[in-house]
This record gives C-alpha cells, structure tokens and sequence, in this order.
C-alpha cells in the first residue's frame, strides 16, 4: 500500500488555510476557472476546516441526526484563477449565534484575493428540517476563533 498525505490546512492567527490545485476540470475552454467552482473550493475547506477542529460530521448526522447547511453565501469575484494554480482557501469565524454561524472566506493565489465569500450556516436537526442550537463542544471551538 503506498503512503501518500491527504492534503491538509492549517489554522494561523485565528484563519484556517487549505491548499487546493486547480486542474483542467476546474476550468472553462479559455484555462479560466469556473465561477461555480469557487463556492466547491470554498465547502471542501470549510469541511477540512470542521476536520482539522476534530468535528465528526458524519458522526454528527449518524449519532444526533444534526448537521450544518449553508443559509446563505456572498461572494465577490475579484481576479481569475488559472488552469495549475496553486490558491489557498481561507476560512475565519466571524460570527456566532445560538444557531448559526458567519464564515468569511478568501480564495487566494500567493498575496492576491481572487475571491471574497460570506457563508451563513445553520447547525440543523435533519430530521425535523429546523434549527437547533450549536452543540457546545463546537460553539466553544468556533468561539475561540472568533475575529
């Protein structure tokens, strides 16, 4: 069995990074990324972003039939992204309710922000399709990144 590293983040002053690769996929015929495919890049990070905080989101949904959905997103296109870049998407908790929470994140290539998105998300009892309080073990992670 070969050895490989999954890719992973990594939180700096309260902002958790993650690598992603653009690839031909990604792109239209001109080499330039997607539109859509900013707001892809922009949910794998937040999902490694809840990994890298050790929240099981299967277990999550399993165990207490619970999870996050997206209630809204914002998003500001600044630059375009290229077939081979190599960008980081940022995730920062900028917000905390009872129920929700307010993720500000950047899509960035070296120091330039090619993408500005506000994701608000809503911890949800899945089976009864209603909000529901944030679990206090991540309330108090997500707290602690507060900007």
């Amino acid at each position: 069995m070969l050895n490989v590293a999954m890719a992973q983040g990594n939180i700096e002053n309260k902002i958790f990074a993650f690598p992603v690769r653009i690839y031909y996929e990604d792109t239209d015929a001109g080499g330039i990324v997607y539109y859509a495919n900013y707001l892809k890049f922009a949910e794998r990070a937040r999902s490694e972003f809840l990994r890298f905080l050790k929240i099981d989101q299967q277990k999550l949904l399993k165990e207490k039939q619970v999870g996050f959905v997206v209630r809204s997103c914002n998003i500001e296109y600044l630059s375009s992204a290229y077939l081979n870049d190599d960008l980081l998407v940022t995730c920062q908790v900028r917000e905390m309710g009872g129920a929700s929470a307010v993720i500000y994140q950047e899509v960035l290539r070296d120091n330039e922000i090619l993408a500005k998105i506000a994701v608000k998300v809503v911890f949800m009892n899945v089976a009864t399709h209603r909000p529901t309080r944030i679990d206090e073990e991540i309330s108090e992670k997500f707290v602690q990144l507060l900007d």
